[in-house]
């Protein structure tokens, strides 16, 4: 069994490797950086703050971005090359697991001193091996405009009851309306699925975690699973398109029918922020909570991390050196963190942090200060890509009505015991 996951892997990999391009190959003794960027639509963003690094300090800068879902293959294919990544991600204690023996100790390192706090840190013993660059909330992205034209405000979406309400209606007039449902596609593309199969996954997960008063688990209950199904259903029903047609539906799907007011709600993050600002005015946006019917009245946006970052410690030092620097550069310099505030729409755990333009993030904010809790990622201790996967397979099939709930059940409790077991 493992040799046909290796062997799957490597597959993966190698075709993710075909579609990086070569990075060039610097003169010796002069400190480079390889960033292997994690977030496409991030990555317009990095290659010009790469490009005015390089301006202003002479220092090579390439920025590599992975293709959406394919990030760990493509590190795994990039790391066995003689050009490695002198800069990679990894999601949290999981991801840092298969990583860890090529990370540096970022400890005694300039970025450390910057964090705001030490719950910043990936921490494993005493070393700092990663850390996190960029804290985000994701929700349901609000097309304000259309749900006042539905005859709603964001005041009559309190609680999961409330939404489902909202959002029947909304479906129910959708020709008047003009639009073609009240959520975008649920795609189950490979470049869309991570939304329902990690993000909204997460709430079952975050909700027992608390009944358990634990934060990781080798084995789930499934208690909020039926929560799950719920929120699943409502956006497969009162969708732009045929439950059976979500398995070819991409992300850029969804952001279209969003962006083109064909859908009032869009489940996504404060990411999304810099592309839809070409379109709406903050006035026009909202992200609330993606209601889950447990704890609505207190519950705010999903905030987190993970994304953290990590130096190869196997580089050069020339290019260690160069990649502290150039990170360093990026949280504290006014080029750096403008850059990260505006065009990234990021909100950075570093003392120099430039306050966000980010309406979501400012929500977040707000939420927060109202007393709202945030609900925490705790996606980050999903075992593997592959209990993922096998949560989207699932879930694919359910919504196209040639598999069952339960199958989505025993791929979320079941498959999560079996692969947690294996990376014990």
């Amino acid at each position: 069994m493992k040799m046909k996951k290796l062997t799957a892997m490597g597959m993966a990999a190698l075709m993710a490797a075909t579609m990086i391009p070569a990075v060039p190959v610097m003169a010796e003794g002069e400190g480079k950086v390889y960033y292997l960027n994690f977030k496409p639509e991030a990555d317009e963003a990095w290659q010009n703050l790469a490009k005015a690094y390089t301006e202003e300090t002479g220092t090579e800068v390439t920025v590599v971005t992975a293709a959406s879902g394919q990030y760990e293959t493509t590190l795994q294919s990039e790391m066995a090359k003689s050009d490695a990544p002198t800069l990679f991600q990894v999601n949290g204690p999981v991801g840092l697991k298969n990583w860890k023996d090529y990370c540096y100790d970022l400890k005694d390192s300039e970025i450390y001193s910057q964090l705001t706090s030490d719950a910043y840190a990936l921490k494993d013993g005493e070393s700092v091996p990663g850390i996190a660059y960029v804290i985000e909330s994701y929700g349901l992205i609000v097309n304000k405009t259309l749900l006042e034209k539905a005859g709603y405000t964001l005041d009559d979406i309190k609680s999961y009851d409330q939404l489902k309400t909202v959002a029947d209606d909304i479906q129910s007039k959708k020709d008047e309306l003009g639009i073609k449902g009240a959520f975008t596609s649920a795609g189950m593309d490979a470049s869309s699925d991570w939304r329902f199969k990690t993000h909204l996954a997460n709430l079952p997960i975050y909700y027992e975690y608390k009944d358990e008063g634990v934060d990781d688990a080798a084995e789930l209950k499934g208690t909020y699973l039926e929560n799950y199904k719920n929120l699943f259903d409502l956006y497969i029903t009162d969708s732009t398109c045929d439950p059976a047609e979500l398995s070819a539906k991409t992300a850029d799907d969804s952001r279209n029918e969003f962006v083109n007011s064909e859908a009032v709600f869009y489940q996504n993050g404060s990411w999304e922020y810099a592309e839809l600002a070409k379109t709406f005015s903050d006035e026009e946006l909202a992200m609330i909570p993606i209601y889950f019917g447990v704890d609505d009245e207190n519950q705010g946006l999903a905030t987190g991390t993970e994304n953290y970052w990590c130096v190869n410690k196997n580089a050069s030092e020339e290019d260690i050196q160069a990649t502290l620097d150039f990170m360093n550069w990026c949280v504290t310099s006014e080029t750096g963190t403008k850059s990260m505030a505006e065009d990234m729409g990021f909100t950075i755990p570093f003392k120099t942090a430039v306050a966000p333009t980010n309406v979501f993030v400012k929500q977040d904010l707000e939420n927060t200060e109202a007393g709202l809790t945030p609900v925490s990622w705790n996606f980050t201790t999903m075992p593997s890509e592959e209990w993922k996967n096998g949560v989207g397979t699932a879930l694919t099939a359910y919504a196209a009505e040639t598999g069952s709930w339960d199958d989505v059940v025993s791929a979320f409790v079941d498959n999560w015991a079996m692969e947690k077991a294996l990376t014990e």
